[in-house]
């Protein structure tokens, strides 16, 4: 129906004449009432966005020769935040000599995974080595 038409059709019901395709050839409108559309978008858009769920990565620093209390220690955050549904960045940070070590740092890592096994386990096979750092990700279990 023509524009004009469609407009006073919308004036006599007391409701918005919406254009809901524009590229369409001829362009689809659509009678309806814009404020309660809206509203009714917005209400869906805060519906899904309950349902998501934002995943934090938390971060905890090791070094290739930890003590074993200090071990225990930063072992029993990751087990926290991995109960609490977060995902956990492992870091083993090396200085000066302890680079030419790597395999201590590794040793940390692997030691770390299998004491936490039950409640989360490595996203990746191999840890990342970046500069003087190795990392791995670790994932809650389901």
């Amino acid at each position: 129906m023509p524009i004009a038409q469609a407009q006073e059709l919308a004036r006599e019901k007391d409701l918005d004449l919406v254009e809901i395709s524009p590229t369409a050839n001829p362009p689809v409108c659509k009678i309806m009432d814009y404020g309660k559309f809206l509203f009714e978008k917005k209400k869906k858009e805060g519906e899904a966005k309950k349902k998501q769920k934002i995943i934090v990565v938390k971060e905890v620093q090791f070094r290739p020769r930890i003590d074993e209390h200090d071990f225990d220690f930063k072992k029993n955050h990751v087990v926290r935040f991995l109960q609490h549904g977060d995902k956990v960045k492992a870091i083993v940070r090396f200085r000066g000599r302890e680079m030419t070590h790597m395999e201590l740092g590794r040793a940390v890592l692997d030691r770390l995974l299998t004491e936490i096994k039950e409640f989360g386990a490595s996203e990746n096979t191999h840890p990342d080595v970046q500069g003087n750092r190795m990392s791995v990700v670790i994932a809650p279990n389901k």
